[in-house]
C-alpha cells in the first residue's frame, strides 16, 4: 500500500474512501488535499451560513479575498474570525486587481499579515467580462515565485498561455471555465483538454460554474480540481448547492478514472447475442 494521505482531518461522510493513498489527492506545493473542490467565502449572506457551507463542501482549501479582510483594526470582527484555521488552508486571493504591480502588491501584503505564500493571482483587465490580462498576469507570476511565493494563477482557456504560466513557476494553472459569477458552465471543453495535454501541473477549473453537472463535466474532461464561489453562496440553499458540488467533483473524477465507453453513432445491445452464458 502506497503512503496514505497525513495530516487533514478524518471525513466521515461515506462519499470519503479510507482507503484513498496520496495518490489520489490534489497536489498544490509541497502538500496533498483530499479533497479537489475549493470553495470561496464571499457572497454569503452571514458568516453562519459561510461555515455551514464550507463544512458541507468537505473543501480543505478555502480562498478569501485579501481586500475584503479588515487589516487595520484587530479588534473588528473579521472574515479569518469564522474559518478554522486548523481545518481549512487559507487561500489569499488578488481579487480586484488590474495591474500585475498592484497584484503583486496585495500578495505581499497578504503574506506580511501571517495568511500564507499561496496565492490565488488574479489580474483582471476588463471591468465588464472580468477576463484575466495574461500578459500582467505572466508577469505578476514571475516576480512572485522569485519572491518565494506558491502561485495559482487565474487564467484564460489558453493553452498556450498555461504552459508559460507553467514554466514560470506557477504550481497550477486556474482556466476559467465561463466568466467569472456567470454560472455558464464550461464554454469550451476542448480548451480544457488541451490544457492537460499542455502542462504537467493540476489543471484548477475556476470561474463559471453554475450548478453540480458543471463541477462534474469539468472532472470528466480530466480536471484535478474545481474552484468556486459564486455558485454556492449565491444559491437559494448555500449548504445543499455545497454539498452537492462536493459529490459532483467526487463523482466526477471517478468516472474520468474509470474511462467512459466511446461514444457512438448507433445502438449497441448491451446483452448481445454473441458469447452469451447458456
Amino acid at each position: 500500500m502506497s503512503e496514505r494521505i497525513r495530516g487533514f482531518r478524518d471525513l466521515t461522510d461515506a462519499t470519503h474512501d479510507p482507503r484513498l493513498t496520496i495518490h489520489d489527492g490534489l497536489r498544490i506545493g509541497d502538500r496533498v488535499y483530499r479533497s479537489r473542490l475549493i470553495v470561496g467565502t464571499g457572497k454569503y449572506q452571514t458568516f453562519e451560513i459561510m461555515k455551514e457551507g464550507l463544512r458541507a463542501s468537505g473543501a480543505e482549501i478555502v480562498t478569501v479575498a485579501v481586500r475584503r479582510i479588515n487589516l487595520d483594526d484587530p479588534t473588528q470582527e473579521s472574515l479569518l474570525d469564522h474559518i478554522d484555521r486548523q481545518k481549512y488552508t487559507l487561500l489569499p486571493n488578488t481579487a480586484g486587481c488590474y495591474t500585475a504591480e498592484e497584484a503583486v502588491r496585495i500578495a505581499r501584503l497578504g503574506r506580511e499579515v501571517g495568511l500564507s505564500n499561496l496565492v490565488k493571482l488574479e489580474v483582471i483587465g476588463d471591468p465588464k467580462t472580468l477576463l484575466p490580462d495574461t500578459m500582467a498576469l505572466l508577469s505578476a507570476t514571475k516576480i512572485l515565485v522569485k519572491e518565494g511565493f506558491v502561485v495559482m494563477p487565474y487564467t484564460n482557456d489558453d493553452p498556450i498561455m498555461a504552459k508559460r504560466l507553467e514554466d514560470a513557476g506557477a504550481v497550477c494553472v486556474m482556466p476559467l471555465a465561463a466568466p467569472i459569477g456567470s454560472g455558464q458552465g464550461i464554454l469550451n471543453r476542448v480548451n480544457i483538454e488541451f490544457i492537460k495535454e499542455a502542462v504537467k501541473v493540476p489543471v484548477i477549473v475556476d470561474a463559471g460554474v453554475g450548478t453540480a453537472s458543471d463541477a462534474a463535466v469539468a472532472m470528466e474532461l480530466g480536471a484535478d480540481g474545481v474552484l468556486m464561489n459564486t455558485a454556492i453562496a449565491g444559491a437559494k440553499d448555500p449548504v445543499k448547492m455545497a454539498r452537492a458540488m462536493r459529490l459532483a467533483v467526487e463523482a466526477g473524477r471517478l468516472a474520468w478514472e474509470a474511462g467512459r465507453i466511446p461514444k457512438r453513432r448507433y445502438g449497441s445491445a448491451s446483452s448481445p447475442n454473441e458469447g452469451k452464458l447458456e
